[in-house]
């Protein structure tokens, strides 16, 4: 049986936070107490990010006070970059936390062109024929944090 990855063990949230490890986009702004970062794996669309909290806290429940109070308006700001800079027409936002359990917050625009197949959480379970070259994935990483200013 092949080893499976743990990203609790180191966790990998916090690996990003602190700059040990960049995923596709790096990251791409901070606000008091979280951090916006391109998602850590695979995407079928561009502009897909996550925004994670700065501390190590399981969920969203146990966010510091700085953190809870930045969390809806820094993610209004992102998802509207989203529309407005990479051309989205929605955005979601998802916080499952099953697999990973340090908060995170998926932003996850929807184009005109996304396949209907890839709406809402369909897009979690894109096959690897729909992900997109890293490329792609870095010049809308790089248009958001020049729009939001970081």
């Amino acid at each position: 049986m092949p080893d499976v990855l743990d990203v609790n063990d180191p966790c990998l949230g916090c690996a990003i936070v602190r700059g040990a490890t960049r995923p596709v986009g790096g990251v791409i702004a901070r606000a008091p107490g979280l951090v916006l970062h391109g998602v850590a794996g695979p995407s079928p669309v561009p502009g897909w990010v996550v925004l994670s909290s700065a501390q190590h806290v399981r969920a969203w429940y146990d966010l510091e006070p700085d953190a809870a109070s930045e969390l809806g308006p820094f993610t209004a700001r992102v998802m509207r970059a989203q529309r407005e800079v990479l051309g989205a027409e929605h955005a979601y936002a998802f916080a499952i936390g099953d697999v990973l359990r340090h908060f995170h917050l998926h932003l996850v625009p929807r184009y005109p062109q996304t396949p209907q197949r890839l709406w809402g959480r369909a897009v979690f379970d894109a096959p690897p024929a729909d992900h997109l070259p890293a490329r792609e994935l870095e010049a809308a990483a790089q248009a958001l944090a020049a729009a939001l200013g970081d």
